[in-house]
Protein backbone atom coordinates (compact mmCIF):
# COMPACT_ATOMS: atom_id res chain seq x y z
CA UNK A 1 0.00 0.00 0.00
CA UNK A 2 2.70 2.43 -0.68
CA UNK A 3 0.37 4.33 -3.19
CA UNK A 4 -2.47 4.95 -0.61
CA UNK A 5 -4.13 7.85 -0.32
CA UNK A 6 -3.02 10.31 2.77
CA UNK A 7 -5.44 12.88 4.26
CA UNK A 8 -5.47 16.19 2.48
CA UNK A 9 -5.13 14.88 -1.36
CA UNK A 10 -8.97 14.96 -1.98
CA UNK A 11 -9.82 17.65 0.16
CA UNK A 12 -6.53 19.86 0.47
CA UNK A 13 -5.82 21.66 3.41
CA UNK A 14 -4.18 24.77 2.04
CA UNK A 15 -0.49 25.68 3.14
CA UNK A 16 0.52 22.57 3.98
CA UNK A 17 3.35 20.86 2.97
CA UNK A 18 2.28 17.60 0.51
CA UNK A 19 -1.22 19.25 -0.15
CA UNK A 20 -2.51 19.54 -3.39
CA UNK A 21 -2.65 23.66 -3.67
CA UNK A 22 -4.43 24.86 -7.71
CA UNK A 23 -1.78 27.61 -8.79
CA UNK A 24 -2.06 31.14 -8.99
CA UNK A 25 -3.13 31.26 -12.10
CA UNK A 26 -6.22 28.29 -11.46
CA UNK A 27 -6.90 30.68 -8.69
CA UNK A 28 -6.83 33.85 -10.63
CA UNK A 29 -8.98 33.03 -13.44
CA UNK A 30 -10.93 36.38 -13.32
CA UNK A 31 -9.52 39.23 -15.00
CA UNK A 32 -10.09 42.33 -15.75
CA UNK A 33 -10.78 41.62 -19.13
CA UNK A 34 -13.70 39.61 -17.85
CA UNK A 35 -17.45 40.97 -18.57
CA UNK A 36 -19.31 41.10 -15.34
CA UNK A 37 -22.38 38.33 -15.36
CA UNK A 38 -24.90 40.89 -15.62
CA UNK A 39 -23.22 42.52 -19.02
CA UNK A 40 -22.85 38.82 -20.12
CA UNK A 41 -26.28 38.24 -19.45
CA UNK A 42 -27.80 40.81 -20.77
CA UNK A 43 -25.84 40.70 -24.30
CA UNK A 44 -27.77 37.29 -24.55
CA UNK A 45 -31.11 38.61 -23.83
CA UNK A 46 -30.35 41.11 -26.70
CA UNK A 47 -28.88 38.96 -29.22
CA UNK A 48 -31.21 37.58 -31.15
CA UNK A 49 -31.63 33.42 -32.28
CA UNK A 50 -32.39 32.23 -35.56
CA UNK A 51 -34.70 29.29 -35.60
CA UNK A 52 -33.57 25.91 -37.76
CA UNK A 53 -36.73 27.08 -40.16
CA UNK A 54 -35.37 30.33 -40.42
CA UNK A 55 -31.95 29.35 -41.38
CA UNK A 56 -33.52 27.28 -44.11
CA UNK A 57 -35.23 30.29 -45.78
CA UNK A 58 -32.81 32.65 -45.49
CA UNK A 59 -29.99 30.40 -47.35
CA UNK A 60 -32.91 29.14 -49.45
CA UNK A 61 -34.09 32.71 -50.49
CA UNK A 62 -30.60 33.91 -50.80
CA UNK A 63 -31.28 37.09 -48.16
CA UNK A 64 -28.16 38.77 -46.77
CA UNK A 65 -28.51 40.16 -43.17
CA UNK A 66 -25.94 42.56 -42.74
CA UNK A 67 -24.70 43.37 -38.96
CA UNK A 68 -26.24 46.95 -39.24
CA UNK A 69 -29.40 44.93 -40.27
CA UNK A 70 -29.46 42.65 -37.49
CA UNK A 71 -29.14 45.47 -35.06
CA UNK A 72 -32.08 47.27 -36.47
CA UNK A 73 -33.97 43.92 -35.76
CA UNK A 74 -33.05 43.82 -32.46
CA UNK A 75 -33.94 46.81 -31.49
CA UNK A 76 -37.46 46.55 -33.64
CA UNK A 77 -38.02 43.48 -31.24
CA UNK A 78 -36.90 46.04 -27.89
CA UNK A 79 -39.96 47.94 -29.29
CA UNK A 80 -42.06 45.04 -29.75
CA UNK A 81 -41.32 43.35 -26.49
CA UNK A 82 -41.53 47.05 -25.04
CA UNK A 83 -45.68 47.36 -25.62
CA UNK A 84 -45.73 43.60 -24.80
CA UNK A 85 -46.08 41.68 -27.89
CA UNK A 86 -45.43 38.34 -28.30
CA UNK A 87 -45.35 37.26 -32.29
CA UNK A 88 -44.14 39.91 -34.31
CA UNK A 89 -44.10 41.31 -37.99
CA UNK A 90 -40.91 43.08 -38.20
CA UNK A 91 -40.79 45.08 -41.95
CA UNK A 92 -37.68 46.23 -44.01
CA UNK A 93 -37.27 47.13 -46.87
CA UNK A 94 -36.35 43.71 -48.49
CA UNK A 95 -37.11 41.07 -46.16
CA UNK A 96 -40.16 40.04 -43.52
CA UNK A 97 -39.33 38.14 -40.81
CA UNK A 98 -41.87 36.58 -37.93
CA UNK A 99 -40.05 36.90 -34.83
CA UNK A 100 -41.26 35.33 -31.34
CA UNK A 101 -40.71 38.62 -29.13
CA UNK A 102 -40.44 36.59 -25.69
CA UNK A 103 -37.64 34.19 -27.03
CA UNK A 104 -36.15 36.42 -29.27
CA UNK A 105 -36.25 34.26 -31.91
CA UNK A 106 -36.80 34.84 -35.56
CA UNK A 107 -39.28 32.10 -36.74
CA UNK A 108 -39.00 32.60 -40.64
CA UNK A 109 -38.08 34.84 -43.15
CA UNK A 110 -39.23 36.62 -46.42
CA UNK A 111 -38.11 38.24 -49.16
CA UNK A 112 -39.46 40.87 -51.17
CA UNK A 113 -41.70 38.56 -53.82
CA UNK A 114 -43.16 36.59 -50.96
CA UNK A 115 -44.24 39.57 -49.19
CA UNK A 116 -46.37 40.61 -52.30
CA UNK A 117 -50.21 39.19 -51.57
CA UNK A 118 -49.59 37.25 -48.60
CA UNK A 119 -51.35 37.33 -45.56
CA UNK A 120 -49.86 37.34 -42.55
CA UNK A 121 -51.69 35.43 -39.98
CA UNK A 122 -51.10 34.33 -35.84
CA UNK A 123 -48.83 37.35 -35.17
CA UNK A 124 -50.26 40.43 -32.48
CA UNK A 125 -48.27 43.55 -33.62
CA UNK A 126 -45.92 44.51 -36.87
CA UNK A 127 -43.06 46.70 -36.60
CA UNK A 128 -42.30 48.80 -40.20
CA UNK A 129 -38.23 49.54 -40.37
CA UNK A 130 -36.84 51.95 -43.20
Amino acid sequence: MANGMKIGTLYPIPNRPGSITPNAAARNRVSSQDKPFDQILQQQQSAIKFSQHAEQRIRQRGIQLQPEAIRKIESAVDQAASKGAVDSLIVMRDVALIVNVPNRTVVTALDHSQMAGNVFTQIDSAVVLT
